[in-house]
């Protein structure tokens, strides 16, 4: 998969099976679809730990996090930065939730948001900010891309 380009991407949608996935948090713990089968999870990627954009929409997790501990919906980060970036994040903005490392984006080409993106002018490979919701059953439930980061969390949270 790793020699995927963004024309060859396929993004998934409602309705369908989850890639399977598998990864460690910023402590090293595993987590894994099938670890978390019977489980609504919010699986949001971003791309970069410490960056204006996604620091806004980690805390707007962060700050409903009981919400959705109490619809006992998991919520889990994904990028591509290393275990040490995301403990730094973690901790800085004492988020509650695991950061998983896609270091090798292998999870990012499986969900479709690893693509060509431009920023003034120039072309480069990177994370297309989206959120996925799966079901009990492993399945889409909505897929959400190029997501405006205000706003965001709020209403992930009143479709879950």
């Amino acid at each position: 998969m790793s020699g995927m380009t963004a024309t060859k991407t396929k993004e998934i949608g409602a309705g369908e099976k989850a890639p399977a996935f598998s990864a460690p948090d910023e402590t090293g713990r595993s987590w894994s679809l099938k670890s978390l089968k019977g489980k609504t999870v919010v699986l949001y990627f971003y791309p970069k730990d410490n960056t204006p954009g996604c620091t806004v929409e980690a805390c707007d997790f962060r700050d409903r996090y009981d919400s959705f501990a109490k619809k006992k919906v998991i919520v889990l980060g994904v990028s591509p930065d290393s275990a040490k970036s995301h403990a730094g994040f973690k901790a800085k903005h004492g988020l509650p939730f695991p950061l998983l490392v896609d270091e090798d984006k292998d999870i990012c080409r499986a969900y479709g948001v690893w693509q060509e993106k431009t920023l003034y002018g120039r072309k480069f490979m990177g994370v297309v900010r989206s959120t996925f919701v799966i079901g009990p059953t492993g399945r889409i439930v909505s897929a959400e891309r190029k997501v405006s980061v205000a706003g965001h969390a709020e209403a992930i949270l009143e479709a879950v």
